[in-house]
Order: C-alpha cells, then structure tokens, then sequence
C-alpha cells in the first residue's frame, strides 16, 4: 500500500532442539530483582528466630549460674538430665495439660451453645453481642488483677460478698483451689475468641438449610446436632489450634495471681522456665527447659495443623 515504507520479517523464530524456549533476558532480570527485594525480610526473619534458637541451645549445654560465676563450663546433657528427673517439671507439665485441656473445654462447649444463642434475635442482639466479645481485648494483666482483687477477694470480693448473703463462708480461692481458679479466669478470657468464630461460622450457614429441617420436623436439638454441629466443625478445630498455640506459653495470668502456689500447685512449663531462670538464676536449667518447651510446642502444632489440614479435606 502507499505510504507504508519497512519491510515484514516473516522469518520463524528459531527454536533449540527439544522445544524448549529459554527464558529471556528480562524475565531472569524480574525474578533476581524479586529475591533482592524479598531478601531482607528473609534474612531478618532468620535472624530474628534463628540467632534465639542457636543461644538458647548454647547456653542449654552450659553450666551457667548468674549468682555463681565460678560455675561455668561445657554441661552436656546434664542440665537436661536434672530437668526431665526434677519432680517440679512433670508437675508443671501436668498443670499445662489440665490448663490447656480445661479451658479448651470451657471455650469450645460453651462458646459454641452461646454462639448459637446469640445467632438467634432478640431484644439487643448487637448490644449483647458486643459486651460478650468485649473481656478478649482486655490485657491478660489487668484480667488478672480484674479477678483477683475484685472479684476473688476473700474479704471484700464479689464471689465472697454473694456467698456471704447466702448464709456460706466464703472461700479463698487462689490458695484453695489455684489450678481450677486459673483455668476459670483463662476461660474467661478466651470464651469471647471463641464465640466470635463460632457465631461467624453458624452466620455463615445456609438459612434455607435450616428452614427445610424445620419444615420437615426437626427440633432444636436435632438441628442442632445435625446441621448446626457438623458445620462448625471445621471452626471448631480452627478454635482449639489457635488457643492451643496460646495457651501453652500462659504466663501473666500466673505471675500477677498464684506465683506458681501454692507450691507448684499452679506452676505450668513456662513459669517453670521463668523460675529457673530469673528466681533461682541458673540460666543452663531454664534454657534446658526452653529448648523442651520448643519441642513440645512443635509437636502439638504439628499434630494440630495436620488435624485441621484433614478436617478441611473432608
């Protein structure tokens, strides 16, 4: 045509034998130019979880005692020795299972039959829904002090005041019962995590489901343990992996109400390595429990991600 001047390579491309294209030169450029964006957060990320690790398995294998310098020196395995015999451990291990397993049981039991009474309407439903969430986003400190002080007090607490006008005397707690009272206030403090997964699974469940099971008869209970229970199912598992994860590593909740006491009445795995640690000052037996600590925790995540993985297969 006229006006168009060039000419029109028609020429095909030359492909190697195999047929395989190597990539261009612009695309290696784009993928190097990635990982040296992504590089310092990698490298911070290792550093900042790596360089923990290494220490704290270094000074594990250490005799190191900050109130005794004269005691130094490679330890080996002894201080994991004198860990796993000590009687303390297999007592705060104890302790961390029937604190974990309590309040998972307090949260899922009874965060699930209040999430679906709260999916129900009522009078204030949005009013309602917010106070109950509302004891998560207190500090596990001020939570603490919340329950000790006010409402625990032997003298002047809420629990004493009420048992007291019943004709009863009331009890102290905290040295009486101390692991049943810890896991009441974790409860406590966990119950609302629980119940906003669990409320937002059953919003999520189809209403037309429901509809059809009451036409054809069914229940509460039956709709319940039929439709509603099978659905939550998979946030139910959510629910027990994510406060697992927490409450292996609960500590402020023993530090500001029980110390571990009376005794080791209420000492769990971390407050053990707390004790070690900053009370009888023997850094190598506190990293010695760290490390176990380490382990345990990845197995029980383990175990729990694998759970959940299944849970979503089904």
């Amino acid at each position: 045509m006229g006006g168009m001047t060039g000419t029109i390579d028609l020429t095909p491309p030359v492909v190697p034998p195999g047929g395989v294209v190597p990539p261009g030169g612009a695309a290696r450029a784009r993928r190097h130019e990635g990982m040296l964006l992504q590089s310092p957060a990698v490298i911070l990320l290792l550093v900042w979880s790596l360089v923990p690790l290494a220490m704290t398995l270094w000074y594990s294998l250490r005799n190191y005692n900050l109130v005794d310098p004269t005691l130094q020196g490679f330890a080996g395995i002894s201080n994991y020795r004198y860990l796993l015999t000590d009687p303390d451990f297999l007592t705060a291990l104890l302790n961390t299972g029937l604190l974990v397993g309590g309040v998972l049981v307090i949260t899922v039991g009874l965060g699930t039959l209040l999430a679906v009474l709260y999916d129900q309407p009522f009078l204030g439903q949005g009013v309602a829904r917010v106070l109950v969430i509302s004891p998560f986003f207190i500090m596990p400190t001020v939570s603490a002090l919340l329950w000790k002080n006010l409402m625990l007090h032997p003298i002047y607490g809420v629990y004493s005041a009420m048992m007291r006008a019943v004709g009863l005397t009331p009890v102290d707690w905290l040295s009486r019962y101390p692991l049943a009272t810890l896991i009441m206030i974790v409860s406590w403090e966990w119950l609302p995590f629980a119940i906003l997964i669990l409320l937002t699974a059953i919003q999520s469940l189809d209403s037309e489901q429901k509809e059809a099971a009451r036409m054809d008869g069914a229940g509460p209970v039956a709709q319940f343990r039929y439709i509603i229970l099978p659905h939550l199912s998979r946030a139910i598992t959510v629910v027990i992996m994510i406060e697992t994860i927490f409450l292996l590593a609960i500590f402020a909740e023993i530090s500001v109400t029980t110390a571990g006491g009376p005794g080791v009445a209420s000492t769990n795995l971390a407050f053990l390595i707390y004790a070690r640690a900053l009370l009888q000052f023997d850094v190598g037996g506190a990293s010695a429990g760290g490390m176990v600590a380490i382990v345990i925790a990845n197995i029980v995540a383990a175990f729990l991600l694998r759970a959940v993985a299944r849970n979503l297969e089904a």
